[in-house]
């Protein structure tokens, strides 16, 4: 089926910086060439969105939110050949064209072609939502808190239909991006030492790929103590709280680890002192630090003398994950209960509700919220 016309549907609007969502009606324009329209079946919140919310990194406005999702392709638009009507997928802020030179290297997965959009708009520099003639910007190419979305279907994966649609979701961003970083933008050896600083759903994610790949000893770092039992689930050989001790994060993850550092050292909170903090906590010589986070604050001072003791620190976005060739497999992991996301489910709420979501973010035991409405399975 190709393209019908423009749609009406509701959708959560930030309309100010900060200031309460909307729940507003507004219109979807059809896909055009290479594009795909898409019926969300289920939603879920990632911190990144409340950064959305805040302006950051651009303040751009009106805007909807929302990069993690589930939905069903309801039209295409020309020259889409991968997708159809009626699949199931994934709407990702990243794609994979496989033919640019750093989609050929294997080594990233921040493709030339299709890269990651920060300014809101498809590739030809318009939105395909509005609001009676006014227009709305995108969150990154998506937009999954509306109830249709247009996406470049290079930027939708297929959903596997053995996996739940909520499962689905969470693999967009937040767990993926901490799981996929030890083995895509490190490869954690085996007996290895680790530190994971934010137990979020990010930091579980490092968590679980770390104890998959072998790693001897994983060093949770939160201040909230109820994260212990969930990181513990998740593969965590030990907890640290720092405002308990009143030691620097540095200092205790040193104490635990006879006073050398931890060959990994995966920084998720974003929280600019704290970057140093992972640094300083690495091996001097071989350690590696992986800034995941992501911060309010655009930069931080970083200490340069800890660099130049033969440390290496590695950013990452999607923990490194490439969305066609690699998230197949984690998928699989996740069919299989080698990863069992329900564990990250903390709070549901409907579309309506969706500023009672941006306040259940704030709380610390917070984790995962999904969009009650949504379907369980995606067969």
């Amino acid at each position: 089926m190709t393209s019908r016309g423009v749609m009406t549907c509701r959708a959560a609007v930030v309309r100010k910086c900060r200031e309460a969502l909307e729940v507003e009606e507004i219109e979807v324009d059809p896909p055009k060439s290479s594009e795909v329209r898409i019926k969300m079946l289920c939603a879920s919140i990632c911190h990144t969105d409340i950064l959305c919310w805040q302006g950051v990194p651009l303040p751009m406005f009106p805007r909807i939110p929302g990069h993690e999702g589930v939905g069903v392709i309801e039209s295409v638009g020309e020259n889409v050949t991968n997708l159809k009507v009626g699949d199931t997928v994934m709407p990702l802020y990243l794609g994979e064209c496989g033919e640019c030179s750093n989609c050929i290297s294997g080594i990233t997965n921040l493709c030339h072609k299709y890269p990651f959009n920060f300014n809101g708009l498809m590739a030809d520099g318009t939105s395909r939502m509005s609001v009676k003639g006014e227009r709305l910007y995108h969150h990154f190419s998506c937009s999954t808190w509306s109830e249709y979305a247009v996406i470049d279907a290079n930027y939708a994966v297929k959903v596997d239909p053995r996996i739940s649609l909520p499962h689905a979701s969470f693999l967009c961003c937040g767990f993926t991006t901490g799981f996929g970083s030890t083995s895509r933008v490190v490869n954690i050896h085996k007996g290895s030492t680790v530190a994971v600083i934010g137990l979020g759903a990010v930091g579980l994610g490092a968590v679980k790929g770390a104890q998959m790949l072998g790693a001897s000893k994983i060093i949770g770092i939160d201040i909230n103590e109820k994260k212990h039992d969930k990181a513990r689930f998740f593969g965590i050989t030990e907890f640290i709280n720092p405002e308990v001790s009143g030691k620097s994060v540095s200092e205790l993850i040193k104490e635990a680890t006879g006073e050398l550092g931890v060959d990994y050292c995966f920084e998720c909170t974003g929280v600019p002192a704290l970057l140093n903090e992972a640094i300083e906590g690495s091996k001097v010589g071989t350690g590696t630090v992986v800034f995941i986070g992501a911060g309010v604050e655009k930069s931080g001072e970083l200490n340069y003398i800890p660099l130049l003791c033969g440390r290496t620190v590695k950013g990452s976005i999607y923990g490194g994950v490439r969305t066609h060739t690699d998230l197949p497999s984690i998928v699989d992991k996740c069919v299989n209960k080698e990863i069992d996301l329900d564990q990250l489910i903390t709070h549901e709420i409907s579309l309506a509700e969706i500023n009672k979501g941006f306040q259940y973010m704030k709380d610390p035991n917070c984790i995962k919220i999904r969009r009650r409405t949504c379907e369980t399975n995606a067969a």
